[in-house]
């Protein structure tokens, strides 16, 4: 360190002493409609802000902690924030394009903290990520489909069932999963099968499979000895192997192309062509309010959609829309039961067990074929 530095200087303020950083711009004034924005996290793309005592510069909405108004100095865009000696934030990322990546960036972080084996709760996530309980709620349901207790319960519900294929016993599955006792278990509709079978993960039955290219990817078509069980989606054979080993973790899974010729060329005709999918005889593993849903589903026409709302009273459960997306998510024979026709009540597709983009392609050849 040069002499005439204190130890106490912050990292920037040692840099522009020993003239390694260029001085920053401060005759820039911030006014009211900048504060405004910053201290509401308002998202505001017509303008970033850097913080004199740290050196970094920020978009409007960032979730960090907010500075003093005093130390704020605003610029009309990065450029300028970089020009003037400020690096970018983090969290934020001022320098992406458009405000959904700062959103999306913040929900990916809080998702995180609620996968997490003892998660907190979410008025605590909340607080992590600098927002409301209430805006928190509504964001991350613009972002994933799905409320934040929903993908609670989700990721508590994919811990029990790792935990019972892994071969622990039933009541330290469930303890440790983080449910409070087996009656809930019993009591909900949470695996769609009893734990024990679910531990069993298909143990003593035969599966066969086979796979084919499509236009969405690859897809694999299952049977088991009462009909298909599952219909995979992935960018490649192996994404739909795993998937299928992951269902099935010890079931004798068997590659059988001619026996499944039939029924994978009828599943690559309703993927790539937008029809409907005839002829299939199904193997359907569900609980009974799961089998309402989808059989609900079934009753929607190609072309067609249908709001969760609706799913629900069709399903004879008025105002279980959550639920009913929860249904939707468990469903593991795409478009044989076409979960991909459910949506938001703004006609707006949101959330796919295969990805937004393959829901958004089944959906409009549908359309076009109708």
């Amino acid at each position: 360190m040069k002499p005439g530095v204190p130890e106490q200087c912050t990292e920037r303020e040692r840099k522009t002493k020993q003239g390694t950083l260029r001085p920053m711009d401060t005759s820039q004034n911030l006014d009211d409609r900048h504060w405004t924005a910053i201290a509401g996290r308002l998202p505001d793309e017509s303008f970033r802000f850097g913080v004199r005592t740290t050196g970094i510069f920020c978009r409007s909405g960032c979730p960090s902690r907010t500075p003093d108004r005093r130390n704020v100095v605003p610029f009309p865009g990065s450029a300028e924030a970089r020009a003037a000696g400020f690096r970018p934030c983090k969290r934020c990322a001022p320098e992406e394009t458009g405000a959904d990546v700062a959103t999306a960036r913040l929900i990916d972080r809080a998702a995180a903290l609620l996968a997490a084996d003892e998660p907190p709760g979410i008025a605590e996530v909340a607080r992590e990520v600098g927002l409301s309980r209430f805006h928190f709620q509504r964001v991350f349901l613009r972002v994933l489909g799905v409320t934040p207790g929903e993908y609670l319960r989700a990721r508590r519900d994919e811990r029990l069932r790792a935990r019972l294929r892994s071969g622990s016993s039933i009541t330290e599955a469930i303890h440790d999963a983080g449910f409070g006792s087996t009656s809930r278990v019993y009591g909900e509709p949470v695996l769609g099968m009893t734990p024990g079978r679910v531990r069993a993960g298909g143990r003593g039955e035969r599966i066969a499979f086979a796979t084919a290219a499509c236009s969405l990817g690859a897809v694999l078509v299952a049977t088991s000895e009462r009909g298909i069980c599952a219909i995979e989606l992935g960018d490649g054979d192996d994404d739909v192997e795993t998937a299928l080993a992951a269902h099935f973790p010890h079931a004798a899974r068997v590659r059988d192309d001619a026996a499944l010729g039939v029924a994978l060329a009828a599943v690559v005709a309703v993927v790539d062509g937008g029809t409907a999918p005839d002829g299939l005889r199904l193997d359907v593993r569900g609980t009974a309010f799961q089998r309402r849903v989808w059989n609900a589903l079934r009753a929607v026409g190609p072309g067609q959609t249908v709001s969760y709302g609706a799913l629900a009273r069709a399903a004879g459960s008025p105002g279980a829309a959550q639920a009913v997306g929860a249904a939707c998510a468990a469903n593991r024979l795409a478009v044989a039961i076409p979960c991909h026709r459910a949506v938001r009540e703004n006609d707006e597709p949101a959330g796919y067990r295969w990805g937004l983009a393959r829901k958004r392609a089944l959906l409009e050849r549908e359309a076009r074929a109708r």
